[in-house]
């Protein structure tokens, strides 16, 4: 009986999770960030955390690489064909012969769509919007930060909220609520102690402090802070321009399923901005959207992929 691997590669972290010819999953481990650009080794770092995953996971099933009928990984940082071959060819030095690589943000698309077919918006450490249609085809928007306008991400909403802080206390611009908020969270007093959490952004408790400033500016819009409303509406505004995007470009059923994923959206997710962005997407692309908040773990669409086409021996697929 074969087994299968997914895994869901990211900057920060990776799961990898086996899996039964019935598509249940045996196993779970999760390792370091795999995402070759944060990386000093670069695409050889990367591979080796991969396989090293891989062959830890194969060693507490109690397996071997050969009972294993297919393994795809959906990567961050394999956003064109020149990283795809560089990645694929050193896994399959490492003897990963039955192996299909792709960019981990289809695999929230696999994961909470009923179709199959459908955009995915990705609101994590990054931004990415991807998009698998009716006939199969993979494409893939933003992901190249401020070079392709990425906004709504964890790392750009905490930027802006801090600024927002920083103008009204340090330049005496626009109050917001945020500064009450902030100075209450971390019992500032002063506007000099701002630097403070900087020092904290870049340290080894980040994604605590990151989270903080987060919720905080949520927390600012839910209570009609009108510089955080306005913050919310650009980050709706670019959301629903990739989606509509996708649809005016690639085939879709009459009613679109848009799968939202990453941090922004399942664990700290906002009313304003959730409906904000559903009344501009659709009204840019003109179609009836049925959005779904991704409820299960991203690495769930390697299994469902693979049972689609990837349980029989079909050749590998074009970067």
């Amino acid at each position: 009986m074969p087994y299968y691997i997914g895994v869901d590669g990211g900057g920060t972290k990776t799961a990898f999770a086996l899996f039964d010819a019935q598509g249940r999953q045996v196993l779970l481990r999760e390792g370091a960030g795999s995402n070759h650009e944060n990386l000093a080794g670069s695409f050889d770092e990367a591979a080796e955390i991969l396989w090293e995953g891989v062959r830890a996971l194969l060693a507490q099933a109690g397996i071997g690489i050969a009972d294993v009928g297919f393994c795809l990984m959906g990567l961050a940082g394999v956003d064109h064909p020149f990283q795809y071959r560089a990645l694929l060819q050193r896994l399959q030095g490492y003897g990963l012969a039955r192996l299909e690589l792709c960019n981990d943000g289809f695999l929230p698309i696999k994961a909470g769509s009923h179709s199959g077919a459908a955009v995915g918006l990705n609101c994590g450490t990054g931004t990415c919007c991807n998009a698998i249609d009716s006939r199969g085809r993979r494409v893939q928007l933003a992901g190249l930060g401020g070079f392709s306008g990425d906004v709504g991400n964890g790392v750009w909403i905490a930027t802006q909220a801090f600024r927002l802080v920083y103008d009204a206390c340090i330049l005496g611009l626009e109050h917001t609520l945020l500064k009450e908020l902030l100075f209450s969270a971390y019992s500032f007093r002063e506007a000099a102690e701002l630097p403070v959490l900087l020092a904290g952004l870049v340290g080894e408790d980040a994604d605590r402090h990151l989270r903080t400033l987060i919720r905080l500016f949520f927390t600012a819009a839910e209570a009609g802070d009108v510089p955080a409303l306005r913050l919310v509406e650009q980050m709706a505004l670019r959301g629903a321009q990739l989606i509509a995007a996708h649809i005016r470009t690639l085939d879709f059923p009459a009613r679109v399923e848009v799968v939202l994923s990453g941090s922004i959206h399942t664990k700290l997710r906002s009313k304003p901005y959730l409906e904000a962005l559903r009344e501009k997407a659709e009204a840019l692309s003109g179609r009836a959207l049925d959005f779904t908040v991704l409820d299960v773990p991203p690495v769930q669409g390697c299994i469902r992929w693979i049972l689609q086409e990837y349980a029989e021996p079909k050749g590998a697929m074009n970067a």
